[in-house]
């Protein structure tokens, strides 16, 4: 009598991508946000920006290296930092808006304007990139994993999977494109949102960089005439 062993099912290859490029961004949004003239900044100038950082130290032991581990303690976090950073970024923005209204000591150097309208704007295309990075189908970790039946967003390669590799899973670059794509072309170009939060996020963010835009060139056009 012969026995044969039970079968198993195949398992998703655990496919996680490197931490770096996600802090590299994390720390570009808090040196740009310190750049940022003293009028446009929370005070004091350096508590946000301590605490985006000791935030992103703490992911970073919690797992380090390739992001795979699945933590509610660690996903946590990761989103409390995030969203400390798109608050902060929405603050910085909400304020130039008020100074170009107004027209305060910041807006009135065409150079400085420009700069800061630059900065504010690089920000907010990393802070969203982040953002869709780490709510996108249960985070990285979770996508580290398998992507699931019913993504939050739809990429060329999920709705193409022939173009792809084997195992493919977007990666921080994506959403950092996805985060840019939206602010200038203010409307889906690559990854197409599926899910209303990603719909209200992208959104969001177009009519930011929308106004954003149009009242830093306005007023930059105003002061060199």
């Amino acid at each position: 009598m012969t026995s044969e062993a039970p079968s198993r099912a195949k398992e998703p290859r655990v496919v996680g991508e490197a931490r770096w490029p996600m802090a590299f961004a994390v720390v570009a949004v808090i040196v740009l946000t310190v750049l940022l003239p003293r009028g446009l900044v929370q005070h004091p100038r350096w508590g946000v920006p301590l605490v985006e950082g000791l935030l992103l130290v703490a992911v970073i032991i919690a797992d380090p290296g390739k992001i795979d581990l699945v933590s509610p303690r660690v996903r946590a976090l990761s989103i409390t930092l995030i969203a400390l950073l798109v608050a902060t970024t929405l603050w910085c923005t909400t304020q130039l808006i008020v100074e170009l209204i107004r027209g305060g000591a910041d807006t009135q150097s065409a150079g400085a304007l420009l700069a800061a309208g630059g900065i504010v704007w690089i920000s907010n295309c990393l802070s969203f990139g982040l953002l869709y990075w780490e709510l996108d189908s249960g985070g990285p970790a979770v996508r580290a994993h398998g992507l699931p039946a019913h993504p939050d967003f739809a990429f060329p390669q999920q709705l193409n999977p022939e173009l792809a590799p084997e195992h493919w899973r977007p990666r921080f670059v994506d959403y950092m494109y996805l985060g840019f794509t939206s602010a200038t072309a203010f409307s889906p170009t690559d990854a197409m949102p599926l899910k209303p939060w990603n719909k209200l996020a992208m959104m969001a963010q177009s009519t930011i960089s929308l106004v954003l835009l149009g009242l830093v060139i306005a007023r930059a056009v105003n002061v060199l005439t």
